[in-house]
């Protein structure tokens, strides 16, 4: 039986070397942010959001033209699977 991740860990690579990691819940809701805000934006150098939903009150933007790498991860919160 395949394990399902409980989250998706999205490395996010920019230009200069810094590397920014956000969480999503399924790999839907990266896919639908990835298409809607960085594909149509991508040579852009307007601020886009970048959803942190797992810290309260805090927010990030980034320059889609300055990505220059996403690594998507998936995150399993138990190495044992339980049924």
């Amino acid at each position: 039986m395949a394990r399902t991740p409980n989250a998706f860990a999205v490395h996010l690579i920019l230009e200069g070397g810094h590397r920014e990691e956000v969480r999503f819940a399924t790999i839907q809701e990266f896919q639908q942010w990835y298409s809607n805000e960085i594909v149509p934006r991508s040579d852009s150098q307007e601020f886009i959001n970048v959803p942190l939903k797992t810290i309260q009150g805090e927010y990030m933007v980034v320059r889609p033209s300055k990505i220059v790498a996403i690594r998507v991860e998936p995150v399993f919160t138990s190495s044992v699977d339980r049924f």
